[in-house]
């Protein structure tokens, strides 16, 4: 499938960052079995890309995403278990699996409406810029079901955990500025500034060393689970691990700008690097 086979997402590029749009806007960018078909094939393909250096998760109109497609993602493959099977695994793989482990940073840029499945690929970006007036739920209770696939998992992770029954309880809706105070976002700011602070943030990533951001990725989630003492022993052979693969961190490039050079420092942004 290529980039103009897509119905249900686009692509676009400016400059290193990648824009992966949820295109279904008279629907909310609800998550219907052919946009995750689409979202798993862009996903694979877009790990690859070298243009890539910042992947940006958004959707089309007034909306990130209302979450999955309630009468094409559940009803209409009620009697069909293969493509219900087949639309389930393509679901949890774009959304958790290559989304978490994407090798660049990733920003959701969370411009509208985000209900229900969408917390799940919430959760699995690195970053979150949303606008004030986005609107988070988690509706599942009103419907008298539970918040399923692994909704559940990721407000436990991500949210203190009485936020996290409060809302999944009570189906009550929060802004941006909330989804902020209860973990779920880095950045609120108005609507009409998102995509430049999404575009900042973009931008100051791609000045840090790629091979040191990827590694920091994988050591804070790694150690979540760890005792004090494993984390000591993983982030010494993590740390000679990304060393190992990158000569600019092996030859300690940001300490010799900083002791002798005297030309970088700490707290100001990142030492100057070799980009050509």
């Amino acid at each position: 499938m290529s980039e103009a086979d897509y119905k249900n997402i686009k692509i676009e590029r400016e400059d290193g960052v990648t824009y992966l749009v949820l295109n279904r806007p008279e629907k909310r960018n609800a998550m219907s079995p052919a946009l995750h078909y689409e979202m798993e094939d862009a996903m694979l393909a877009l790990a690859n890309d070298p243009e890539t250096k910042v992947l940006v998760l958004t959707g089309a109109g007034d909306a990130w995403s209302a979450g999955q497609d309630i009468k094409l993602y559940f009803r209409e493959t009620a009697g069909n278990p293969a493509e219900r099977k087949r639309s389930n695994a393509a679901s949890h793989h774009w959304r958790w699996e290559l989304l978490n482990e994407f090798p660049r940073p990733t920003i959701a840029m969370v411009n509208g409406y985000c209900f229900g499945g969408a917390f799940t690929q919430l959760c699995a970006v690195d970053f979150v810029v949303t606008a004030e007036d986005a609107v988070y739920g988690l509706s599942e209770v009103n419907w008298g079901i539970i918040p399923g696939g692994i909704v559940s998992w990721n407000l436990a992770e991500m949210m203190l955990p009485r936020h996290a029954l409060y809302y999944a309880a009570t189906g009550e809706p929060f802004d941006g500025k909330r989804a902020v105070e209860v973990g779920l976002a880095n950045i609120a700011v108005p609507a009409e500034e998102l995509k430049s602070a999404t575009d900042a943030l973009a931008r100051k990533l791609m000045k840090i060393n790629p091979a040191v951001l990827t590694g920091t990725k994988e050591a804070l989630r790694a150690v979540k689970g760890m005792t004090v003492n494993q984390a000591r022993d993983y982030l010494r052979a993590k740390q000679d691990s990304v060393a190992s693969r990158d000569k600019e961190i092996k030859d300690r490039k940001g300490m010799s700008e900083f002791l002798d050079e005297k030309s970088y420092r700490p707290g100001l942004g990142p030492y100057a690097r070799e980009t050509g």
